[in-house]
């Protein structure tokens, strides 16, 4: 992205034509100086229109961060989570709902802990991680693709992933599998960079020892698939290429040192104060969540595949393109190729590798296919470094077409009922998705506008079209994520519970509440995805509704949320007094509230 407008307006002298005539040396002196001017002029253009580029990018980036409410599962999951550890100030033990929760090792929950303590609690805060992450992302992926393909094609990488919704719309949701993709981005542009032929001993050692460091944050961030990946791709590459040199290159002893320096601290720590977590963590949620169904996420072996072209729907036009770059050297030479690394190939293996093993696992979803957007975002910077400016323009007439086609398709939303989410809602998304195709098709009539300047210039408003068009899609999403976040009634909640009073979630992890609370749920009759947690804390909840029948009578005041179906059928047999309510839940008290005070 910073690189994006450099050569928009680059100054171009005939005179360095083999077939025009000479001037003399006054001439000379004269044009010399002309053409001085003349390129400080075009230089400082382009450098504003770089500056207006980048500033535009970010202020949307990190604005847009503030103007949504969070939405569950993840993004209210992580957000609390963090709070709580940020509350309790155990960086340690991770507690959701003051349960022990080990699915997850704490990275990301650090992460947004402290973005907690230097900026305070609220959604922009929650989602601070995975904004980063993406920048990150996007910024490695350009240094290692302007180090081996030159800085025209690190612009088309940083453009590439810009638009594409994968990338920057899931850098907008507070999920582990972006801020596990921009460290994994990491792992693999540390690596191209320690590739590189020109890289001196010391500068290859310092960036394995980069790219070990990364994959140990990995680990920290979702497991072992932070290894388990990178040494995928590995072995797949050696195979394909038979480069067995390149595990010479890796620096193994130095790189196990700085990632279990990095690792083992946390696991050690978090192992000694629960004995339960091994088993729980590296048993049950990595092998059996890997070869069964045990979450019931299950999917067809085709899962990923709409989700990758989608997710990179304003260059899917490109992907026969994308495999000819795979298979291009660096600098064109078919002996460098086969005396020395191969980076288009290593990003395309990595796509691949990575793709192929999420397909086989018998546990599915969309987020886990995240990281192989950089990859393809290095791979459309080489195809686009390389790209006509006819053969760019059929790609603008091909995304046009699809753009229109989702136009005339956008009333379709308005007749969507899905997740029990009232129609009315998407009827009011339908209008947002409308817009931001209308705002894609006016960055595809103005790249072709611009395509008369080249095909950097046009690839870059293109890009910014599609950003800002999918950007206006998720900002859009507040039609159906606000009523469903409980944000709206949690200042009615909050003017009656207190810090001592227990906030029963009846037969209902309500994923969002409790942030806007501030308070954890007690769980009753159901633990949902905290079962791990009521079974080795059985204290901590409720098992069943006779026993929370006798919490609610005992005089103690308190609160519950609960479905409005789960309201209907407890409200005849027990006191319940209803403090607020919304289309999906109800909460409810033990205690009377006072009646309104007339005035006159």
């Amino acid at each position: 992205m910073l690189w994006a407008l450099i050569f928009l307006r680059a100054p171009f002298s005939l005179s360095h034509l083999p077939f025009m005539p000479q001037p003399t040396s006054q001439q000379s002196a004269s044009v010399a100086s002309s053409q001085s001017s003349q390129g400080a002029v075009g230089w400082t253009a382009a450098a504003g229109w770089v500056g207006l580029f980048v500033v535009v990018a970010l202020v949307v980036w990190f604005v847009s961060l503030d103007m949504r409410h969070l939405v569950g599962p993840d993004e209210g999951r992580y957000a609390e989570i963090s709070r709580e550890m940020f509350a309790s100030g155990d960086w340690v033990t991770i507690r959701y709902n003051a349960l022990k929760y080990f699915e997850k090792p704490p990275f990301h929950m650090w992460v947004t802990a402290v973005g907690y303590e230097l900026f305070g609690l609220g959604e922009w805060q929650a989602r601070l991680a995975v904004a980063l992450s993406g920048l990150l992302g996007i910024g490695v992926s350009m240094m290692a693709a302007r180090r081996w393909f030159g800085g025209r094609a690190a612009a088309f990488t940083g453009l590439a992933l810009l638009a594409a919704p994968m990338w920057s719309v899931a850098a907008h949701f507070n999920t582990l599998d972006m801020t596990l993709a921009g460290v994994m981005s990491c792992v693999l542009a540390f690596m191209l960079m320690a590739q590189h032929p020109d890289a001196s001993v010391a500068a290859r050692r310092g960036w394995m020892a980069a790219c070990w460091a990364a994959m140990g944050v990995a680990i920290l961030t979702k497991g072992l698939v932070g290894i388990a990946l990178p040494g995928l791709v590995l072995v797949v590459y050696t195979l394909v290429t038979r480069d067995w040199g390149l595990w010479r290159r890796l620096h193994l002893a130095l790189g196990a040192v700085v990632m279990l320096v990095i690792t083992v601290p946390w696991f050690y720590l978090v192992s000694v104060r629960n004995p339960e977590f091994p088993n729980f963590f590296f048993i049950h949620e990595h092998w059996e969540r890997y070869t069964s169904n045990i979450h019931s996420r299950s999917g067809p072996i085709w899962y990923f595949l709409p989700l990758v072209v989608g997710g990179f729907l304003p260059w899917a036009g490109m992907f026969p393109r994308l495999w000819t770059a795979m298979r291009m050297p660096a600098d064109g030479s078919q002996t460098q190729v086969q005396a020395r690394f191969r980076p288009a190939m290593m990003a395309g293996i990595w796509a691949i590798a990575i793709f192929v093993f999420f397909s086989l696992s018998r546990s599915k979803l969309p987020g886990y296919i995240v990281p192989v957007i950089p990859a393809l975002g290095i791979l459309a910077g080489v195809a686009l470094d390389r790209l006509t400016p006819r053969v760019w323009g059929k790609q603008l007439l091909g995304m046009a077409i699809v753009a229109a086609c989702g136009l005339l398709a956008s009333p379709v939303v308005a007749t969507l009922n899905a997740n029990h989410i009232p129609n009315s809602f998407y009827r009011a998304y339908a209008v947002w998705v409308a817009a931001a195709f209308v705002v894609m098709l006016v960055g595809i009539a103005a790249a072709r506008l611009l395509l008369r300047r080249g095909v950097l210039p046009s690839v870059a408003v293109y890009a910014m079209g599609m950003y800002l068009g999918f950007t206006l899609a998720l900002l859009g999403h507040e039609t159906v994520g606000r009523p469903a976040s409980g944000a709206d009634i949690a200042p009615q909640i909050a003017q009656k519970l207190t810090p001592e009073m227990p906030l029963y979630g009846v037969q209902m992890l309500d994923h969002t509440l409790p942030f806007y609370l501030r308070h954890p749920l007690t769980m009753v009759g159901q633990a949902d995805e905290l079962t791990f947690g009521t079974q080795v804390e059985p204290q901590r909840w409720v098992p069943d509704i006779p026993s929370f029948t006798r919490l609610w009578k005992n005089g103690q005041p308190a609160m519950a949320v609960m479905s409005p179906e789960t309201y209907l059928a407890l409200a005849p047999t027990m006191p319940m007094y209803v403090v607020a309510r919304d289309w999906r839940r109800v909460v409810v008290t033990n205690v009377p509230t006072p009646a309104p005070v007339a005035t006159n």
